[in-house]
């Protein structure tokens, strides 16, 4: 009853359960390994029909013995996995064949099977043919050992990496000579209806970036050769000691970034310097203003600069206490929220109750108002005096507004019925 289950290969008859290779054009067809590699016809089926792997993948391309019964499944993951991932990417690649394999286990068999073994030896020749040596080397290297052994990243302190934008990993900047070379071929694709004009302008292109990636080769180069990223960063002149710096702000620190292309016309001692006078020249504006304000104010002489400052700081005081007073009564009287709205506006402290609480009911804010009034107010002692005088009441003052505040300019007598 077990032979019932087993399958035959049509053309040797040999057993072929573990692994068959079925005819998808004819009926009844399968074919063992050996058959099927050698081409084998009959009947109706020819070479050249589409066939159909039978059994899942599951038998074994090297032996159990040889590779620890990986399945014919897990070679294909492999080598998909392999050419999506990359070479040492083993986690990744593990992930991908399945959750039976480690990624100890993936890379020991790709390594001993596909590198160390048979198919690795058959792919990787031991000499590569052509090769242009220096026959001058007796260890037969290359022309230009410098073409193949990268330079070692610069002795250069963090900071320093972070003011060059140098990235010693890479050992590439930030900013690197023609940053937009790779602007080039950053668009450029292959097309199969590509006519000989538009493959030879792809290849100019090409040729373009590749010349100035050369350029930018050589000088970092130079650079190297000369010393100059030393002598920019001033070590060549270890007398000098260094004097203690001040700390950069956060601002200055977004200056330097947008100055940063200038490091490439300038030594970092003169960039140094063209910072310092920057922020002197912010430290005079400011003090500038400092004294035009003392100028306005009507102080002429230092030695007033600093009893002047010392009676603002006090009114300053004096009404930020009284601020808190006026909020701490008005939450007794429960009438915290009646002047909300303006209690927080520049030249609140400046009215009396009464014209808050105008203030309050017309949504005026108090500067406006104290501008109204006394413009308002000239007017009026003009006219009293017989000057004449043109209204230059603000746009923003309706005929209801103005009525309402002359009414209570009125009322208050700041003003004679017979102006209003």
């Amino acid at each position: 009853m077990a032979e019932l289950g087993k399958k035959y290969c049509v053309y040797c008859l040999a057993e072929v359960s573990p692994l068959r290779f079925r005819c998808t054009e004819c009926a009844d067809i399968e074919l063992c390994p050996d058959c099927f590699s050698a081409g084998a016809e009959i009947g109706p089926h020819r070479r050249w029909h589409g066939y159909q792997l039978v059994d899942g993948g599951r038998f074994t391309l090297w032996g159990a013995e040889a590779e620890g019964g990986w399945s014919s499944r897990e070679e294909q993951l492999l080598l998909d996995a392999i050419e999506q991932f990359g070479f040492g990417n083993w986690e990744d690649m593990a992930a991908h064949v399945g959750a039976s394999r480690t990624p100890q286990e993936v890379m020991e068999h790709y390594v001993s099977m596909y590198i160390h073994g048979n198919l690795g030896k058959a792919c990787i020749p031991d000499t590569i043919p052509n090769r242009v040596t220096d026959h001058t080397c007796p260890s037969g290297g290359p022309l230009s050992p410098s073409l193949t052994t990268p330079l070692p990243p610069l002795d250069i302190t963090v900071a320093e990496q972070q003011q060059l934008g140098y990235m010693p990993l890479r050992d590439d900047y930030e900013i690197e000579y023609d940053q937009d070379a790779e602007t080039l071929i950053s668009g450029l694709s292959v097309n199969y209806d590509d006519d000989d004009v538009e493959i030879e302008l792809k290849r100019a292109h090409v040729d373009m970036y590749v010349r100035k990636l050369k350029e930018r080769q050589r000088r970092k180069n130079i650079a190297r050769d000369y010393n100059l990223v030393p002598a920019f960063l001033g070590k060549d002149k270890k007398d000098k000691e260094k004097a203690p710096k001040r700390k950069i702000t956060k601002e200055e620190k977004e200056l330097r970034l947008k100055l940063r292309p200038l490091y490439q016309f300038m030594s970092c001692k003169e960039f140094e310097d063209f910072f310092e006078n920057m922020h002197k020249e912010r430290i005079l504006r400011a003090k500038i203003r400092e004294l035009q304000r003392y100028r306005r104010n009507g102080i002429t002489k230092m030695e007033e600069s600093a009893e002047y400052e010392a009676a603002r700081h006090k009114r300053e005081k004096r009404k930020e206490n009284k601020n808190i007073a006026s909020s701490k009564r008005g939450k007794e009287d429960g009438k915290e929220g009646e002047f909300a709205a303006i209690e927080n506006l520049p030249g609140f402290e400046l009215l009396s109750d009464r014209e808050k609480v105008l203030c309050s009911s017309l949504n005026l804010s108090p500067a406006r108002y104290v501008t109204v009034k006394t413009i308002i107010i000239k007017d009026h002692l003009q006219k009293r005096q017989g000057i004449p005088s043109k209204s230059r009441l603000p746009s923003y003052l309706d005929k209801v507004l103005k009525k309402r505040i002359l009414n209570f300019l009125t009322e208050s007598g700041w003003i004679s019925r017979d102006a209003s």
